[in-house]
């Protein structure tokens, strides 16, 4: 199959991944297909429905590599679901009675784009393959590679997701800081909340982090410096029910001890006996143009601080957010590794013909390969049953 012309797309959250993607893809384009045009549409899919891309010149192919040294999406991200027409009519990204599939296929052909490449959880690169299909009908063919982008590593049949653990280290970073706090009032009580809906994955592995790097250290216990007060305390992932009675006798019994008490909590932990209450309170839930729940609006930290501040007896209670400091990092060597792998796979499948997600498919052995789009969903689950969770947990006194 001939390919003229490549099209990079970035869409939904930040990711440490972004940036590094858009890099090797097109560091491996011009090692291997360099008379291949690549353009990338700025702001997701709000750009390519309004015909917004740029051109990636010979200065930028020359200098692709140092976007792997960045967080962020130097094309830029947007929250789009192209089946909500009334909402991109709402933000004037169509018109009015348009259909958005249509408008985003019209401009992909006006292009001549041959290969789009999504780099984005599963709304991004399912809402591509429905843009691929759209185009066959329409009698245009086009491949559509998606990578997988998210750092609540919940796509699902995909074994690791890119930028995921980066995100688990620099939330880890961020609480070795904020724990600090401790030490800043008498029975002081810290929520970490980490990002992550559905998936409790990403805290259970920022906490694993974190202890490792608390084990590497020494402290002066006689003078107040003391491990316990930096440990984690308890951990609260969406996959499991949180007891607030039996936790709060649990915690207390801390409190008394050492004078402080930490939790890291999963922002969609407890989530839905909040949407009850706020229902019985008759109060709307507020949600996005995808139907979830506007987290930021519900606050499920200052939910939990609450909560517990009374049954603790805590002086003090205060919730720190790390999504937005973890997720606009630049990716580490981990994932520089995985990016690395899943690009140079991307554009062999490109040029071979193939379309689908390229991921480690839990369902094959955790094989690298090109995942069929109908295979692609999201939500999926953190199990909070295996070894060196249970094991985290018990080291804390948790129950699990």
């Amino acid at each position: 199959m001939s390919m003229r012309t490549v099209a990079l797309l970035t869409a939904g959250g930040l990711a440490p991944c972004l940036s590094s993607a858009i890099g090797g893809l097109i560091e491996q384009y011009t090692r291997v297909a360099p008379d291949v045009r690549i353009i990338g549409y700025l702001d997701g899919y709000a750009g390519l429905l309004t015909g917004r891309s740029i051109e990636v010149t010979d200065e930028v192919r020359a200098h692709a590599a140092r976007l792997h040294h960045f967080g962020g999406s130097p094309l830029g991200n947007s929250r789009v679901k192209l089946t909500n027409a009334p909402d991109l009519e709402r933000r004037g990204l169509v018109e009015p009675g348009a259909d958005p599939l249509r408008v985003a296929a019209d401009q992909l052909v006006a292009d001549g784009v041959d290969v789009l490449h999504t780099i984005g959880g599963d709304d991004t690169n399912t809402t591509a393959g429905d843009l691929a299909a759209y185009l066959a009908d329409q009698g245009h063919e086009m491949r559509v590679v998606g990578l997988p982008k998210t750092i609540d590593n919940d796509i699902v049949p995909i074994r690791q997701s890119l930028g995921a653990w980066t995100a688990a280290e620099q939330g880890a970073l961020f609480a070795r800081h904020v724990l600090a706090e401790h030490s800043s009032n008498p029975r002081m009580l810290i929520v970490h909340e980490v990002m992550g809906r559905h998936s409790g994955w990403l805290t259970a592995e920022t906490a694993r982090r974190y202890r490792d790097d608390l084990a590497t250290r020494s402290f002066v216990p006689g003078i107040g410096n003391d491990p316990r007060r930096w440990d984690i305390h308890a951990v609260y992932v969406p996959e499991s029910a949180i007891d607030l009675e039996v936790e709060g006798q649990r915690l207390r019994a801390v409190m008394d001890e050492i004078g402080c008490v930490n939790v890291f909590l999963a922002e969609g932990a407890g989530v839905d006996d909040i949407i009850v209450s706020m229902e019985a309170a008759g109060r709307e839930v507020p949600r996005d143009a995808f139907g979830h729940v506007r987290l930021d609006q519900v606050n499920p930290g200052e939910y939990l601080a609450s909560s517990f501040a009374e049954r603790i007896a805590a002086d003090k209670s205060k919730v720190w957010k790390s999504g937005y400091f973890a997720r606009a990092a630049a990716p580490n060597d981990e994932d520089l590794a995985l990016i690395a792998r899943c690009t140079e796979l991307a554009v062999s499948a490109a040029l071979d013909g193939q379309s689908g997600v390229v991921g480690q498919d839990e369902e094959r052995g955790d094989e690298l390969r090109v995942i069929e789009f109908d295979r692609i969903a999201g939500g999926g689950a953190f199990d909070p049953t295996v070894d060196w969770f249970t094991d985290l947990l018990k080291d804390i006194g948790q129950r699990h």
